[in-house]
């Protein structure tokens, strides 16, 4: 492990030798991810991109990619598009990108099951912003703005996200902002 890592821990995201609290999947952490299943999958992930939305937030990076206002997210695993972003109008299941609440102003994407893509085996595992702390995802990491913030600003595209097995006998990994 290097200090450029995000790595998952019970006690919460360490990133350059610091531990972020964070939330994850309502249903813990697994080893066999399904969509809709509520849970974070462990595993060695990558930063593949960064999504932001320009009429809130200014570029954390040069590489992250402003959001329009008909950009989503296919969840559908019956479409050919799935785990991808789209654009509206778009008929099958999806999330839009940009939201009226703030949890979607600025994502770091990883490569869960991406870029060969496997149907049914869950869509894009986002970092993102949380409702509140302690509120668990649908199998996101999630953290305070703050904190997003900060790391987005530092994080290189291609770093590791570590979500161990150990961290499965952690329900769902928080700890609270003090």
């Amino acid at each position: 492990m290097t200090p450029g890592d995000l790595v998952l821990s019970p006690m919460g995201l360490r990133f350059q030798g610091k531990i972020y609290p964070c939330t994850i999947g309502k249903s813990g952490i697994t080893r066999r991810k399904k969509e809709g299943d509520g849970a974070t999958p462990s595993g060695i992930h990558r930063v593949v991109g960064m999504l932001y939305r320009p009429d809130r937030i200014c570029a954390p990076t040069p590489w992250a990619i402003p959001t329009g206002l008909g950009d989503l997210w296919s969840d559908d695993p019956t479409d050919i598009e799935y785990n991808t972003m789209v654009r509206a109008p778009y008929a099958h299941s999806h999330e839009k990108l940009r939201r009226a609440d703030p949890l979607y102003d600025l994502i770091i994407l990883t490569d869960w099951n991406w870029p060969v893509v496997v149907a049914g085996k869950g869509s894009a595992i986002f970092i993102h912003q949380y409702r509140r702390a302690g509120f668990p995802t649908e199998g996101c990491i999630a953290l305070s703005r703050a904190h997003l913030h900060s790391i987005a600003s530092r994080i290189a595209l291609g770093a590791r996200v570590i979500i161990p097995p150990a961290c499965a006998s952690t329900r769902n990994p928080v700890a609270k902002d003090r």
